[in-house]
């Protein structure tokens, strides 16, 4: 007899005299309260419900059955279905932030670098309520010698270059902006954004492989989280290390003067742009003054006509000759022209 019923009248999923023998599950629910056993087990059977509607999770669990032990791929699925909550969750962005701060503070053991990483949290920056730049690394201790970290586990996000971005329009993220804002806000040297492979914008990826230098502006490194590779953000702050520890300040004006002409080119493209829309709205105005001084003409010439005709009652085949062939009416146009609409 099934154990499980579907009660479709309320949308109900109904299980009867359910038992299981699984010295895993056991050891789990033995460890846990009595009162919060329930709750475990809804969040147990829901996360499990989840893994199996994923094709991907399901078909590397089935090829490896006979190649794991039971131990080995009950670790192996629960790190799998962190992965896929983490990609289906709000705290996305906060389990990024604390594996990418430990990521770098191994890394930095490894080189024997005395760089001290750690979370800015919820504490606002330089700018009034702020938060964005999620990771600060002060090399060798000195906050003078900042690089600054933004993690951005959002698909939305573009990469935003200067020459298209309207100044004018909705405000948004983007790569560019968040690194500029980072640096900003945390009195960093160099900053750079953490991306995600599975929660990138194709216009990035078009531009950016792995590691991406943007001059003046910042480093972007994308990384796979799920399968813990974080190798491109050990190169991309390798690169920056190396910037903040050999540069001079005066790169900083450099950096501020090539933004500034960016935006001066752009601002100029748009002006001659708008010149050409001028020029098309002068000739579409001159034919509007044209049209009008026709109408006004033709108005006048057959008024004249029909007031004769009205009077005299009848009209001589050289009048019709002559209406027909709209008499002076060219002439009066320009006499309109030249009389309302000199320039």
């Amino acid at each position: 007899m099934s154990i499980v019923r579907l009660n479709q009248k309320d949308q109900r999923l109904e299980i009867k005299n359910f038992e299981v023998a699984n010295p895993i599950a056991f050891t789990y629910f033995d460890s846990l309260p009595q009162d919060q056993r329930d709750e475990a087990f809804t969040r147990a059977f829901y996360i499990g419900v989840l893994a199996l509607k994923e094709d991907r999770l399901s078909s590397f669990l089935s090829k490896t059955t006979n190649e794991l032990g039971t131990e080995l791929e009950s670790l192996k699925m629960i790190f799998d279905m962190k992965q896929e909550l983490f990609f289906k969750t709000a705290v996305k962005g906060f389990a990024a932030e604390a594996d990418i701060a430990e990521f770098l503070t191994t890394f930095c053991k490894s080189k024997k670098f005395k760089d001290n990483v750690y979370l800015t949290g919820n504490s606002a920056g330089e700018i009034a309520r702020n938060k964005t730049g999620d990771i600060a690394i002060d090399i060798e201790n000195d906050e003078n010698l900042r690089i600054v970290i933004e993690c951005k586990f959002d698909k939305s996000i573009k990469l935003g270059p200067i020459e298209s971005k309207d100044v004018f329009g909705r405000k948004s993220d983007t790569v560019w902006s968040q690194l500029l804002e980072s640096n900003a806000n945390r009195s960093g040297k160099v900053s750079i954004i953490v991306l995600d492979t599975a929660l990138v914008d194709r216009s990035i990826q078009n531009v950016v492989e792995k590691v991406g230098f943007i001059p003046s502006i910042g480093f972007v490194a994308i990384i796979d989280s799920q399968a813990g590779d974080y190798s491109s953000l050990a190169i991309a702050y390798t690169l920056a290390r190396n910037i903040v520890v050999n540069s001079a300040d005066k790169v900083i004006d450099q950096k501020f003067l090539c933004l500034m002409v960016q935006r001066i080119l752009k601002d100029l493209d748009d002006l001659m742009g708008m010149e050409e829309m001028i020029d098309a709205a002068i000739k579409n105005l001159n034919g509007l003054r044209q049209t009008l001084a026709k109408g006004q003409a033709s108005m006048s010439f057959s008024l004249e006509y029909l007031t004769k005709f009205a009077e005299e009652g009848e009209i001589s085949k050289e009048d019709m000759f002559d209406f027909y062939m709209g008499g002076d009416v060219k002439d009066r146009v320009k006499s309109i022209e030249e009389t309302y609409f000199k320039k």
